[in-house]
C-alpha cells in the first residue's frame, strides 16, 4: 500500500517522487567530479566508526568472562558474581527501544554520541571499582551505553544505506560479531594476565574515543526537534517488562526453581507491566514502541525469525565450547578457536548475501535456505557423542553458521525495509531487542535442559556418586575434571555428550518454527535501487539519506 510521507521523512518507499530524484541528479551533475571521492571515503570513515561501536557493545560481554576468577579473588563477592554479567545485560535489553525512539524523535548523531559516552564513562567506572556492588552498579551504566550503541549503529546505517545497497555491508558486521565472540575470551584472558583485569574495560576508552571523534567530525545527518512528549509512562512499563522477563530466564533453575514464588510472581509481573504497556501505547502521541510497525507482516515475520535466531546462536555458542572443553578435551583458549567454522560459515555466506541482495534486489531466499541450514546444522550437532571427532564437529558448525550467515543481517535489512524512514530507529530496536530477548531465552530454557538430562545421566552411570560430583550444578571446568577417578570422569564426559544432545536437538525442532516463517515472508521490493546515469555507471539513490560529507 501507498502512503503519502511524513514533512520530517526522506522519501523512502518506491513511490518516491520524480521530482525528487531529478533534483538530486541534478545536483550531482553539477558537482565537481573529484568531490566524489571524498565523500565516499567519508561515509568509509563513519561505517568504520560505527563498526568500532557495534564491537565495544559485542565484545564487552564476552570478554569478561575469563577475567571473572581474577576479579572475584581481588573484590570478593562471589555471592554476586553472576551480577557483573547481568546487570549489563539487563540494562542493555531495558534500554535498546527507548534509545530507538529517542534517535528518531531528536535526532540520530547527538542521541548515539550520548550512548557512546554513557558506555565509556561506564567503562572507565568499571575499571576504577573498589567492591563488587561497585562493579555491579558501573556494569548497569556500561549496559544502558551498549543498548544505544548497538541500535544507533542499525538505524544510522538505516539512515545513510537505503535497503537496496545494504547488503554490501551485512559482511562487515557479521565480521564483528565474529571477532567479538572469538577475539573476546582472548584477549580479556591475555588482559587479565599481562595488564591487570582493570585493563579489559580501560581498552575500551582509546577505541571509543577514535568512534566518538569520527563520528563527531565526519557524520551529519538532518537535525529533529518533536513536538510530543517522551512516552515516560510507556519507557518505565516496558523496562520493567523485559527486566522481569531477564530475570526469569537468568535465576529460573539457578538462583531459584522455576515453580518457585520468586519466579512465578516475576511472571505475573512482567505480564502485567507488557499488559499495561501495550494498553498506554494505543493511547499516546509519542509511543515508545509504535504498536502498528507490527500491523506489517514481513515486520512481524522477521522480527520472530530473529527471537529463534538469538534463540539458537545464543544456545549453540553456550554450549559447544563446554562439549569441547569436556567431551573432545579442548582448552578454555582452543575451545573459542574451534568455534572458527561457525564463525567462518556465518562471515562468508553473509557476504554472498549481501553481494546478492544489492545486485538484484532479491532476499527471501536468504531467510529459507538460512532456516533449513540452521535446522540441519542443529540436526548434525545433536548426533554427537563421546567419540565424535573435532573435524566432524567442526563441519556440523560450519553448516550452522552458513545458517546464520543467511539471516543475521537479512532479518535486520527486511525489517528496516518494513518501517517508514521515521520509524526506524524504533524498528531497529525492536529487531534488536527480540533477538537479544531470544538470545537469553535460549539459554536458560536449553540449559535448564542440559542440566537435566546431564543430571539423570549421572545418576543413572554413577549412581550415588553423581551428586557428588555435579553438586547442584552440571557443570565441571577442565581441571576440576582432571582430579575425578577414571569412571566418574567417563560417566560425566558421557553424561555431557548426552546433555549436549538434548540441547540441540530441541534447537533444531525450534528452528524448524523459523523455516516454515520464512516461506511467509513477501519480497518487497528494497528501498533505494541505484538510478542509472547517463553513461550507464550507478549515481545515488535517489532516496537514501543525506550521506556524510567531508569535512
Amino acid at each position: 500500500m501507498f502512503r503519502k510521507p511524513s514533512e520530517d521523512e526522506a522519501p523512502s518507499a518506491s513511490s518516491a517522487s520524480t521530482s525528487a530524484q531529478a533534483a538530486q541528479e541534478a545536483q550531482i551533475s553539477k558537482e565537481p567530479k573529484g568531490k566524489a571521492e571524498p565523500k565516499q571515503r567519508s561515509t568509509s570513515v563513519v561505517i568504520f566508526a560505527l563498526m568500532i561501536a557495534m564491537l565495544l557493545a559485542m565484545l564487552d560481554n564476552m570478554i569478561v568472562g575469563t577475567a571473572m576468577p581474577t576479579i572475584v579473588g581481588e573484590l570478593g563477592g562471589l555471592d554476586h558474581l553472576s551480577w557483573v554479567v547481568t546487570a549489563y545485560t539487563l540494562a542493555t535489553a531495558a534500554s535498546t527501544p527507548i534509545w530507538g525512539k529517542l534517535g528518531d524523535m531528536y535526532g540520530r548523531k547527538g542521541i548515539f554520541l550520548t550512548s557512546i559516552a554513557v558506555f565509556l564513562g561506564g567503562s572507565a567506572l568499571s575499571g576504577m571499582a573498589q567492591s563488587m556492588g561497585e562493579l555491579i552498579g558501573f556494569r548497569a551504566i556500561q549496559g544502558l551505553g551498549a543498548g544505544g550503541l548497538m541500535v544507533g549503529v542499525m538505524a544510522i546505517i538505516g539512515d545513510l544505506v537505503p535497503p537496496r545497497e545494504r547488503g554490501r555491508y551485512q559482511g562487515i558486521m557479521a565480521g564483528v560479531m565474529a571477532v567479538a565472540m572469538i577475539g573476546g575470551p582472548l584477549v580479556g584472558g591475555t588482559l587479565t594476565d599481562h595488564l591487570g583485569w582493570r585493563w579489559i574495560f580501560y581498552i575500551n576508552l582509546p577505541l571509543g574515543a577514535v568512534a566518538l571523534a569520527a563520528i563527531t567530525a565526519v557524520l551529519h545527518l538532518p537535525k529533529r526537534r518533536a513536538q510530543g512528549r517522551i512516552d515516560y509512562t510507556g519507557a518505565a512499563l516496558l523496562t520493567v517488562g523485559i527486566t522481569a522477563l531477564v530475570l526469569i530466564t537468568t535465576w529460573g533453575g539457578n538462583e531459584y526453581a522455576w515453580g518457585s514464588a520468586q519466579i512465578l510472581g516475576l511472571g505475573a509481573l512482567g505480564v502485567l507491566a507488557l499488559v499495561a504497556f501495550v494498553f498506554v501505547e494505543q493511547r499516546v502521541a509519542e509511543p515508545v514502541l509504535p504498536l502498528h510497525i507490527f500491523r506489517n507482516a514481513n515486520f512481524t515475520l522477521v522480527t520472530a525469525i530473529g527471537f529463534l535466531v538469538g534463540f539458537v546462536m545464543f544456545g549453540s555458542t553456550t554450549f559447544l565450547p563446554l562439549y569441547q572443553q569436556t567431551v573432545q578435551g579442548a582448552t578454555a583458549t582452543n575451545s573459542g578457536l574451534l568455534l572458527l567454522p561457525m564463525l567462518l560459515g556465518m562471515l562468508v555466506v553473509s557476504l554472498v548475501a549481501g553481494r546478492v541482495t544489492t545486485q538484484t534486489g532479491k532476499y527471501k531466499i536468504f531467510p529459507i535456505v538460512g532456516g533449513l541450514l540452521i535446522t540441519t546444522g542443529m540436526f548434525l550437532l545433536s548426533t554427537m557423542d563421546t567419540e565424535t571427532t573435532r573435524f566432524s564437529s567442526g563441519l556440523y558448525m560450519a553448516v550452522l553458521g552458513m545458517g546464520m550467515g543467511c539471516l543475521m543481517q537479512t532479518t535486520m535489512l527486511v525489517a528496516q525495509n518494513s518501517v517508514e524512514m521515521k520509524d526506524m530507529g524504533v524498528g531497529s530496536s525492536s529487531a534488536t531487542l527480540f533477538r537479544t530477548l531470544g538470545g537469553s531465552f535460549g539459554v536458560a530454557i536449553l540449559g535448564a535442559l542440559f542440566t537435566s538430562q546431564v543430571n539423570d545421566t549421572m545418576a543413572e552411570r554413577a549412581g550415588g556418586k553423581a551428586a557428588a560430583v555435579t553438586s547442584g550444578s552440571a557443570q565441571l571446568d577442565p581441571a576440576s575434571l582432571k582430579k575425578l577417578p577414571p569412571g566418574i570422569r567417563d560417566a560425566y564426559t558421557h553424561a555431557v555428550a548426552s546433555g549436549a544432545h538434548q540441547v540441540f536437538l530441541w534447537g533444531a525442532l525450534i528452528s524448524i518454527i523459523g523455516f516454515l516463517a520464512a516461506w511467509f515472508v513477501k519480497e518487497v521490493p528494497l528501498r533505494g535501487g541505484p538510478a542509472k546515469s547517463a553513461d550507464g555507471g550507478d549515481e545515488a539513490p535517489a532516496d537514501a539519506a543525506p550521506i556524510a560529507e567531508p569535512v
